[in-house]
């Protein structure tokens, strides 16, 4: 039997430092502001009326402007055509005004949503999907990082997370989230294992794991003896059930890890902090092109 190992638990509060974020982004838009006489912005399309998405974008929007930038919202109808949703995402991509451009997913189904996605420039970004910031990312050049896991990265080092050499496990692949965070801890000198569904003896994987990133959108996949004593465990996942919030990892399954997410307040609040970020860090490099 494997004895009990003893660990001080140190769980991450993602609000207080999405909070610094946002105030380091606010600070930032001042000065681009004194220095440029505008402010950076950003632009949302919602197509639809999903209630979902809608708070979302809503939340969104609120933060842009506590930011000091420019919101610069679009609603379409749902019935909306693909040229027609073409022709705004080209009309926000020739605006000087607009800094990023974010279109909320999902979109209805008549939609093509990664030709959509792909019509956002590269330079615009700020969801950090299209082919171009993917392909940057995976070269380890400067890009537009999606902002789940560049929110992650920011946790890991707000707490001094040593990357380097260290054995990293994330499971999912999607284009959002788990192909994204396994490349920007490779760019950190992790030793990167990415698992799927389809991985053979996940538990094992997960086991052998110093930062356990779970971004695989099952409830409570990740159970108690997956995770090894003193290892870092990021839960990204999130889902509604009729007790509240829970996330990818089961209750009480991170006993033993030394540093966790909770869910809800760990990695969610990031993402809005990061979308704002990077609406910032575009603006700077078109102002300086």
């Amino acid at each position: 039997m494997t004895p009990t190992v003893e660990v001080e638990q140190v769980v991450i509060d993602g609000k207080a430092i999405a909070a610094q974020v946002r105030a380091e982004v606010a600070e930032g838009v001042a000065a681009f502001v004194e220095r440029h006489g505008r402010r950076p912005g950003l632009a949302t399309v919602l197509v639809g009326s999903d209630p979902a998405s809608e708070v979302y974008v809503r939340n969104k929007r609120r933060a842009c402007v506590a930011a000091g930038m420019a919101d610069h919202h679009h609603r379409v109808d749902e019935d909306a055509t693909q040229d027609e949703v073409e022709a705004l995402v080209d009309a926000l991509a020739a605006d000087d005004s607009v800094s990023g451009i974010l279109l909320q997913l999902p979109l209805p189904a008549h939609l093509d949503s990664v030709a959509l996605v792909e019509r956002i420039p590269a330079d615009k970004d700020v969801d950090g999907l299209t082919a171009v910031n993917a392909g940057l990312i995976a070269q380890g050049r400067p890009g537009l990082v999606p902002c789940t896991p560049g929110g992650v990265i920011r946790l890991l080092d707000q707490h001094q997370v040593e990357l380097s050499g260290a054995r990293a496990v994330v499971i999912g692949r999607s284009i959002l989230v788990g192909r994204p965070m396994a490349a920007l801890l490779t760019q950190r000198d992790a030793t990167v294992t990415l698992c799927h569904s389809r991985t053979v003896d996940l538990a094992a994987r997960c086991r052998e794991a110093d930062i356990l990133v779970v971004a695989s959108g099952q409830r409570a996949l990740v159970q108690s003896n997956w995770v090894r004593p003193g290892a870092v465990v990021i839960d990204v996942g999130i889902h509604r059930t009729d007790d509240g919030l829970a996330g990818d990892v089961a209750p009480g399954a991170a006993v033993q890890a030394a540093l966790v997410t909770p869910v809800p307040g760990g990695v969610g609040p990031m993402t809005i902090a990061m979308l704002l970020s990077n609406t910032l860090l575009a603006a700077e490099r078109a102002a300086a092109v």
